[in-house]
């Protein structure tokens, strides 16, 4: 096996050769300290508030050149191995300002100027991949990362839609390709970094990444980074061992058949949600309510699964509708219900040196019905305080089969059984769903914590489901109030 100490990568269209301080070294850190790009801003160090993005070019296994906004802040240095960046200084051609910038000026888009280049950099991106005059929808999405305290969006939102006023200044996405097909062609071999007290691997193949993790089952397997990167920026963490997915063709890989879809571990959540929203369209606010859009495009789906958070947006919809994970472990594999991967908090049914490598997703059922709902305090970029999902068949007028999800109600997402029992068979009514609704009670104990009391999360359960029922009968306008059920 080849192995490599140092990572190679282009930055504003130079040819960096690096070997970091750390494996755990952030690009925002390498940006600000080593190379004195100061335009990228350290605001939040957590991935929140947007002022350190910066825009990354990589090239998929079919050939697709794929420009992304991330957050450099929680982006560790070696993830960029034979990728490029872009950061705000690379815009400037002169005394010419880039479109994007120009917009900015004109529209009155920064006042403080703190998070601007963050935002640019958003639109930079957005403007790379062809959407010069977005419509103001797909601007919130985008900008989704970005937070302003002073302008109030919209002088920025307007920039973001008049982008193409301006003569066109786009990047030779050709060269870009070229630049990143020779990096595929010489940056042959494993990367392997070696610092005091720490190593950092990142296989090219799943018997590489299946062999490593054997021998190293303590390490930290590192995909997006958006949960682990804080460990280091905020906990303050130092990772012994770190073991990278992201370098691995075969799992960034969507395969699709005539009754699953499989999602492997390195596929990001934007393009994960978006395979699983082409199924369940249902799933479309929870995909774009899911963090921010440079938090989607670093963070994989398998990731937030195998993290096992209870608050994570992910499982309870995937847990409803049937899914499974493909657990590995050397060679052998086998495959899980993903309800039974979570056993409590932060302990699942997975041996030493076992990883997730892949989400299996059932084909949709047409009879099937499903919605998804999500709470949290803010729309955008926030922790769910309840997040439930339902899969219902009503077969002449009773319940076929049902399957109730949620997160933030328990230690770990988990089913809704005794609610599922008191409906399974019986008419798919407003009496059966109240006797549902107080079942939910048997099924979660949950916390009061800062995001929702106990009472709160219990409440809002109860009326998710009823919800549902509303939705699923064509209620949906319906103001109808129950006694003994609020």
């Amino acid at each position: 096996m080849n192995v490599r100490g140092v990572i190679r990568f282009y930055l504003n269209g130079v040819l960096h050769e690096v070997t970091p301080h750390s494996p755990t070294q952030t690009v925002l850190q390498y940006l600000r300290e080593d190379r004195r790009l100061t335009g990228t801003k350290e605001g939040c160090g957590e991935g929140d508030c947007g002022a350190c993005t910066v825009t990354q070019a990589s090239l998929q296994a079919d050939g697709r050149l794929v420009f992304q906004a991330i957050n450099a802040c929680i982006r560790f240095l070696p993830t960029l191995d034979g990728k490029a960046m872009w950061t705000v200084e690379a815009l400037e051609e002169g005394d010419s300002l880039h479109p994007v910038q120009q917009a900015m000026v004109d529209h009155h888009g920064s006042q403080c100027g703190f998070c601007t280049p963050g935002f640019v950099m958003s639109m930079y991106t957005m403007y790379q991949n062809g959407h010069t005059r977005p419509a103001r929808h797909e601007v919130f999405d985008h900008l989704s990362g970005n937070l302003c305290r002073c302008t109030g969006y919209r002088p920025i939102i307007d920039a973001a839609c008049g982008m193409d006023a301006y003569p066109p200044a786009r990047l030779d996405h050709e060269a870009v390709r070229g630049q990143l097909q020779g990096l595929r062609d010489t940056n042959a071999g494993m990367l392997a970094i070696e610092a005091p007290g720490q190593s950092y691997f990142a296989p090219t193949t799943t018997d590489e990444l299946a062999e490593l993790y054997l021998q190293h089952p303590d390490a930290i397997l590192l995909a997006g980074g958006t949960d682990v990167g804080l460990w280091v920026t905020k906990q303050l963490k130092t990772l012994p061992a770190v073991i990278y997915l992201g370098d691995i063709a075969e799992l960034n890989r969507i395969e699709k058949t005539n009754g699953a879809l499989r999602i492997a571990a390195a596929v990001s959540l934007n393009d994960g949600y978006e395979a699983v929203v082409q199924e369940y369209p249902e799933a479309h606010e929870l995909w774009k309510r899911f963090a921010s859009m440079p938090i989607r495009n670093s963070g994989t789906l398998v990731g937030n699964l195998a993290n096992g958070s209870p608050i994570g947006d992910s499982a309870p919809l995937l847990i409803a509708i049937g899914s499974t994970v493909i657990l590995r472990r050397g060679a052998s594999r086998r495959e899980l219900p993903l309800e039974d991967l979570y056993l409590d908090y932060r302990k699942q049914a997975r041996e030493p040196g076992e990883f997730v490598e892949a989400v299996v997703v059932p084909r949709r059922n047409p009879q099937c019905r499903v919605a998804t709902y999500k709470l949290s305090k803010r729309f955008d970029q926030d922790i769910s305080a309840v997040c439930s999902a339902y899969a219902l068949t009503v077969e002449q007028g009773r319940v076929a089969s049902l399957r109730i999800a949620h997160g933030g109600m328990a230690a770990t997402s988990r089913r809704a059984r005794h609610a599922e029992e008191a409906l399974l068979g019986n008419e798919w009514s407003e009496a059966s769903v109240a006797l549902a609704m107080q079942a939910l009670d048997r099924d979660y104990q949950p916390l009061t914590d800062m995001r929702a009391s106990d009472d709160y999360r219990r409440k809002s359960a109860r009326n998710l489901l009823y919800r549902f029922y509303l939705e699923s009968t064509g209620q949906a306008d319906a103001r109808i109030l129950m006694k003994g059920v609020s």
